[in-house]
């Protein structure tokens, strides 16, 4: 299995960093395609907008949100497709906009893939 990484898609990009994936649902504002440096932009592991929405960064849900994301991403059964396909690479490294690193949706999918066998 990949070891999982995750980081601001602000910071500068890294070799370190293996293969950089995007997983927010929106694409980071202010940020160019360019200096993005990504390998891949995969949407479908981000948060339903509807969850999103309702959640709006808003820390006091931070643990019901968690709960709520895990669901969906149990549901969508993504992440072992996810794994498939990215079997060969050594790292992974999930890149998110949000501002706050310690209550952001991309610790959740993280938790998540490395949780399946």
């Amino acid at each position: 299995m990949s070891v999982i990484a995750l980081k601001r898609v602000y910071e500068t990009p890294s070799p370190d960093d293996g293969y950089r994936i995007l997983v927010d649902r929106l694409w980071p504002r202010g940020l160019s395609k360019e200096n993005a440096d990504l390998d891949e932009w995969e949407k479908d592991l981000a948060p339903s907008t509807e969850l999103r929405l309702w959640f709006h960064h808003d820390v006091t849900l931070w643990k019901e949100f968690s709960e709520k994301y895990m669901n969906e991403l149990h549901e969508s059964n993504l992440g072992k497709n996810f794994l498939k396909r990215h079997k060969k690479q050594q790292k992974i490294t999930l890149l998110y906009a949000a501002k706050d690193e310690e209550h952001c949706h991309a610790i959740v999918l993280k938790k998540y893939l490395e949780g399946i066998k």
